[in-house]
């Protein structure tokens, strides 16, 4: 059986590896791009090759560098001759003060969150257009939505024009991409939970109708069945996983 190949950005931690374990345990070969550390990338890994009988391969990639981009396709055809789904899951987020948020700021996070994102998109996206088949997820953001917070206003932006590129990628790839969003609200991934405050953390669950945040898994689970033939007339959506949320 030809197994298929994904492709999940950002698969280091948090949603980003749970997504990779999930695609694993429903027997794909996994690619876990990662920007800076290696060695959590390396462990996602080692925990797939451990529990599942599926290929892997690590790239580092700064997604908002085309050269890095090209190069990591071009190694991922050489490895496994396709790619069948792409999760675009890299992203960062600089909360800072109004007052203090700067033009550098902003810069690397729309050149992260969005250029990378296009720039990703664009190379495997075309190699998929040649084979007449494929998936792309994208991983966009209530806060480019419904949510608003000045501190990160350079994220929220950059999520909301995701969501803008989202809708044209699913137009430009018609018909043989399927090219969809997830939204998700507050997730308990390990950096997220270190950096809250906890009161901040019960407050925020109190407008969550689960009062709880998502676990990566849950994000992970919605990710999948976007990819997956149960999903095989949904294209151009963004779906929002936030457990039920009071807007701002």
């Amino acid at each position: 059986m030809d197994r298929k190949v994904a492709l999940i950005t950002g698969a280091s931690r948090g949603i980003g590896a749970s997504t990779a374990k999930l695609f694993a345990s429903r027997n794909y070969n996994i690619v876990i791009g990662y920007c800076k550390n290696k060695e959590l990338a390396s462990k996602v890994e080692k925990e797939i090759q451990e529990m599942y009988n599926v290929e892997t391969m690590i790239v580092q990639v700064d997604i908002s560098n085309e050269i890095e981009v090209s190069s990591m396709v071009e190694k991922i055809l050489h490895k496994f001759s396709k790619i069948d789904v792409l999760v675009n899951n890299a992203g960062i987020a600089i909360d800072t003060l109004y007052e203090n948020k700067t033009v550098e700021n902003f810069r690397k996070t729309i050149d992260t969150n969005l250029i990378g994102t296009f720039l990703v998109s664009k190379y495997v996206g075309d190699t998929m257009y040649q084979n007449k088949a494929g998936s792309i997820i994208n991983l966009a953001s209530t806060n480019g939505i419904h949510q608003y917070f000045p501190m990160g206003l350079d994220y929220d932006a950059s999520k909301a024009a995701l969501i803008s590129l989202t809708h044209n990628l699913s137009l430009q790839y018609a018909p043989y991409i399927r090219v969809n969003a997830v939204a998700p609200g507050w997730v308990a991934t390990e950096s997220e939970m270190k950096e809250l405050d906890k009161d901040y953390i019960e407050l925020e669950e109190q407008n969550i109708f689960i009062h709880r945040f998502a676990a990566p898994e849950e994000i992970a689970k919605v990710i999948y069945f976007l990819a997956s033939d149960d999903a095989s007339y949904i294209n151009n959506e963004v779906i929002c996983v936030d457990g039920g949320t009071r807007h701002a």
